[in-house]
């Protein structure tokens, strides 16, 4: 390992992690809230009975929420926790962080003023997580929280509103540290694999038809960039990518990366998360394909 390569791999994992922080920060802070504010009555009235109505609500409430793929993590954990099913607690956090206003609008600065790659970035994401939400919903009938996940720290600080902003700030705090160590590791492998694995390499084995979109993916996957910032980045590719293998990392990446993995491991069973991510990269890719035929 050369210092020269070392010296990357620290800048590049510091930057991941400024990058994400502050919507981690804001993720245990909003769950942090639920937590002390939200009350199972409140979530039973907005959520239908109706399980295909759930997904869809729950989908379109992702766009409600500011928070990026490691920070909606711990906000549907503790909607789970309040009663929250489990299909509609996994379409919000598939699209949270990538419907929501501010994601949407780097994304529309980031391709130059483009409409088209916003279309097609929160229209695939929309369509993959009500699909997967419906299949999780007929295929799991319990709630595949892990044990630690579920009986959570309960901090009795009284019922008045200065009690419910202090158990708020010791219910963020405890969450941000639990939450915080996974990130700092999905950082460093993530920053190792952007060092040591060389883009050329990726981007040689990128020119079929399928490839494109399973490396783009790949990629999206491997760089683990917060999705407030990915279009950036995604943009860059345009001279080497087709359209629609970038729309496939800016889905499947914002679903899915190595921070947000090692978080669900915390907070899920490890056999949920596995199909979990094989309904998503199928999904993902069967639609990035079809936007390969229609554009």
């Amino acid at each position: 390992m050369t210092s020269q390569s070392f010296l990357q791999m620290n800048t590049i994992f510091i930057s991941i992690l400024i990058e994400s922080l502050p919507f981690v920060l804001l993720g245990v802070l909003v769950s942090g809230i639920i937590q002390m504010f939200v009350t199972e009555e409140m979530i039973s009235k907005i959520l239908p009975k109706n399980r295909f109505l759930a997904v869809l609500v729950a989908t379109v409430m992702g766009a409600l929420f500011p928070a990026c793929e490691c920070g909606i993590v711990p906000i549907s954990r503790r909607l789970m926790a309040k009663g929250v099913p489990l299909h509609a607690a996994i379409s919000f956090m598939l699209t949270g962080p990538i419907i929501n206003p501010i994601v949407l609008f780097s994304t529309y600065i980031a391709f130059g003023n483009s409409w088209r790659m916003v279309l097609y970035r929160a229209g695939l994401s929309f369509v993959v997580s009500v699909i997967v939400g419906f299949i999780i919903s007929y295929q799991f009938k319990t709630s595949q929280l892990r044990e630690s996940a579920s009986h959570d720290h309960h901090h009795h600080h009284g019922n008045g509103l200065k009690g419910k902003i202090k158990g708020t700030i010791q219910h963020t705090i405890d969450e941000f540290f639990s939450v915080g160590k996974f990130l700092i590791v999905g950082a460093l492998i993530a920053a190792a694999m952007q060092t040591y694995v060389k883009t050329s390499t990726l981007t040689a084995i990128g020119h079929g038809p399928f490839s494109s979109h399973l490396v783009m993916m790949g990629l999206g996957y491997v760089l683990s960039i917060c999705s407030e910032a990915d279009a950036f980045v995604a943009s860059s590719f345009q001279s080497t990518f087709s359209l629609s293998s970038i729309v496939a990392f800016l889905v499947f990446g914002a679903m899915f990366d190595i921070k947000n993995t090692l978080m669900m491991f915390q907070a899920f069973k490890p056999k949920f998360i596995f199909y979990l991510f094989v309904y998503v990269a199928l999904f993902v890719f069967l639609g990035s394909m079809f936007i390969a035929q229609i554009s």
